[in-house]
């Protein structure tokens, strides 16, 4: 089977740690992401501008839970997509494939751990708005029980059911906030591909 994606406009191809992989900086100088639009029923979304999209072989240390955007895994190495495929996970998804799947356009729908199976199923419902481009996990260490992610965008939420989650998802899901409107996220790495990747990075640079 054959994916489609759109690539960087500028792609640099370089050997680090055993693994060939796109280097180049995506959507370099985007746009900073729309605000909220008055009477969309968002309440109170944070906006964070500004951020890199430079890509990364490494473990990125983010400033927020769950990360709204900043570096990320290349777009494809030898183990597959440099993104997370867009779904619904019950385990936790790796942080550097997620980010490059929100500049694909997509919003990450995130639930702290031990959350009850109803709330879970609540925002598992919120994927048919788009599913291709919808991803649905836990997330340890989030600041509020729900929260939705878009490249630059944040929303928090103590019930899975709040409306404010279901417009941000209309709102932003396969958005341009993050540069590269389009993009593919209905075939990216698994969860288990994507930390197999970075597990073999990381037992390269020990080695």
């Amino acid at each position: 089977m054959s994916f489609s994606f759109r690539d960087c406009s500028r792609v640099r191809v370089a050997a680090a740690a055993g693994l060939v992989v796109a280097l180049a900086g995506c959507s370099a100088g985007a746009a900073p992401p729309p605000p909220p639009t008055a009477g969309e029923g968002l309440g109170a979304v944070a906006s964070y501008p500004d951020l890199s999209h430079e890509h990364a072989l490494e473990d990125v240390s983010y400033p927020q839970t769950p990360p709204v955007g900043g570096k990320h895994w290349p777009p494809q190495t030898e183990y597959g997509y440099g993104w997370q495929r867009c779904g619904v996970y019950t385990e936790p998804v790796v942080d550097e494939f997620a980010v490059h799947s929100l500049e694909h356009g997509a919003v990450w729908l995130s639930y702290q751990p031990g959350a009850a199976p109803a709330d879970v199923a609540a925002l598992s419902e919120l994927a048919a708005v788009d599913p291709d481009y919808v991803l649905v996990s836990p997330v340890d260490g989030q600041p509020q029980p729900f929260m939705a992610t878009a490249w630059g965008l944040q929303l928090g939420a103590t019930s899975s059911t709040d409306p404010a989650l279901r417009a941000f998802t209309t709102r932003y899901v396969a958005g341009g906030q993050g540069g590269e409107k389009g993009a593919d996220c209905a075939h990216g790495s698994t969860p288990v591909e994507a930390q197999t990747a970075l597990d073999r990075l990381a037992g390269a640079a020990s080695g």
